[in-house]
């Protein structure tokens, strides 16, 4: 099975993908780990995609679709597909990889919030630079302030969600991303959850719910 996650930055993708791997033992494929990757290890890709990451923009299509397309010749099932695809292109370019590769996408979830308590949320938000979990310092937050529960890790801002950074992404999102839904709402794959007030488990549960149907 693979799954997409549609939805705005700070919508609770990423929470949504830890579950999801923890109790259906998917394995979440994010760009943004594989962009990290590339740039640790200096790759020509991972370069350029650094370029634009540190000034909170988008990746280009051509170097987002070729990394992914190399990550997933060594596995290609049993996927969370997170931050990935972005736009039309890379979900068509994606489309095409899985045909070759002999599998496909079973499911779309679109996790849809209001753009203010997106703010709300990622102002608050802090992430463990080892094990990636994520949490708020007023909503989910830590058992030791400033500390992951799991690692002991100390938490840290994500670049591209300081303040000066957000807004860029949110209109990336709505310029780029969006268009998805309509996308793989007409080819009759999308689950659209209205998650505004619901916290990560209740959105889990309707997630469950329908991929399981």
């Amino acid at each position: 099975m693979n799954i997409i996650l549609l939805g705005a930055p700070g919508s609770g993708k990423g929470t949504q993908a830890e579950k999801l791997v923890e109790r259906m033992h998917l394995t979440q494929f994010s760009t943004g780990d594989i962009f990290r990757r590339n740039i640790s290890e200096n790759t020509p890709l991972g370069v350029e995609a650094a370029k634009y990451m540190n000034e909170g923009k988008l990746v280009p299509d051509a170097i987002t679709n070729a990394m992914v397309e190399n990550a997933l010749q060594a596995k290609h099932d049993g996927f969370i597909f997170d931050g990935y695809p972005r736009t039309i292109e890379q979900a068509d370019a994606l489309g095409i990889m899985l045909v070759k590769l002999g599998s496909t996408i079973d499911h779309v979830i679109y996790i849809d919030v209001d753009k203010q308590i997106l703010l709300n949320r990622i102002a608050g938000r802090v992430v463990c630079p080892k094990c990636k979990r994520s949490y708020h310092i007023t909503s989910r937050p830590p058992k030791t302030t400033g500390i992951c529960d799991y690692d002991q890790v100390k938490l840290e801002r994500r670049p591209d969600d300081e303040p000066s950074k957000v807004q860029v992404r949110l209109d990336a999102y709505e310029s780029q991303t969006a268009p998805l839904i309509d996308y793989y709402k007409n080819i009759e794959t999308l689950i659209h959850v209205d998650a505004q007030e619901m916290d990560g488990e209740s959105v889990y549960k309707i997630i469950q719910k329908a991929i399981s149907e």
